[in-house]
Formats: structure tokens, C-alpha cells, sequence
């Protein structure tokens, strides 16, 4: 038992296990099953839309880093709502922008993941071969791995 300021503290007991019960619902296939009339609509409109929704993102590209006021998102959306419908346009526009954004982040930190190496490769360089540094930093093993790097 535990004490705790002078008196006995009970233990908590431990719940008999219990199994949880399988997940149930609705199963969704996303397989189509279209005729042939179907199909060629479908690949038509996929098409055409996809074809606006890669010209708004090189338009996105083209604007580069700027503030969600200078995006020109209304005006773009505007421009692609011309040949689709509203929602078809803000959901492009949206994705343009979510897309830009993403690729954007993941070039800072491939940037940022670059310099950290930078730093370790001058960092055991300054070090002596075979010995560490007064910083304990391990220098490389021999001359020939120091001059590869």
C-alpha cells in the first residue's frame, strides 16, 4: 500500500480487458461501372477540368510568394468559374493554392535539412582525423574520408 501524509492510499484495481466491437457501416467501392456512353462523358469533363485546374496552379506558380490578398484567388476563381461551374471553380482555386503552399513547405525544410548537413560536414572537418575536437565533436576517420568530403 502507499502512504500518502500519513494515511494507507488505496490502489486502484484494474478493469477486467474487454474487446472492442469491428467497425460497422456502410462499405463504399469506388469502381464505377458506366457504359461506354458514360465513360467517354466522364473522361470528357475529366479532361476539360483537369485541364483549367493545371492552368490555374501554373498561374498560382507564376504569382509565387505573396500575402492571400495578392493570390488573385477571387480573380482566378472568376476566370474558371467562365467555363465550369462555382463550386468546380473554388475547389480548384482551393487545391491550386493548398498544392502551392505544400510544395512550398516541403522546399523550406529540404532547404533547412541541407544546411543542417552542411554544418555537421564543416563542423567534423575542423575536427582532427582520427581524434575529437575541444567541442567533442568526432573528426572523420583518416585523411581519405576527410578529403572525400
Amino acid at each position: 500500500m502507499a502512504y500518502k501524509r500519513g494515511r494507507k492510499r488505496e490502489l486502484r484495481v484494474r478493469a477486467d480487458p474487454f474487446t472492442v466491437a469491428a467497425p460497422s457501416g456502410a462499405r463504399i467501392r469506388d469502381r464505377l461501372r458506366l457504359d461506354p456512353v458514360d465513360e467517354d462523358v466522364l473522361r470528357v469533363v475529366g479532361e476539360h477540368l483537369g485541364h483549367h485546374q493545371r492552368a490555374d496552379l501554373a498561374e498560382r506558380i507564376r504569382i509565387g510568394r505573396a500575402t492571400a490578398k495578392a493570390t488573385k484567388r477571387a480573380e482566378r476563381k472568376k476566370r474558371v468559374t467562365a467555363v465550369s461551374s462555382s463550386r468546380w471553380a473554388g475547389a480548384m482555386t482551393r487545391a491550386s493554392e493548398d498544392q502551392y503552399l505544400l510544395s512550398m513547405r516541403v522546399l523550406f525544410a529540404e532547404r533547412a535539412t541541407l544546411r543542417r548537413a552542411i554544418r555537421a560536414i564543416n563542423r567534423r572537418l575542423t575536427a582532427p582525423c582520427g581524434k575529437r575536437a575541444k567541442n567533442g565533436v568526432r573528426g572523420y576517420a583518416d585523411p581519405i574520408e576527410c578529403f572525400q568530403k
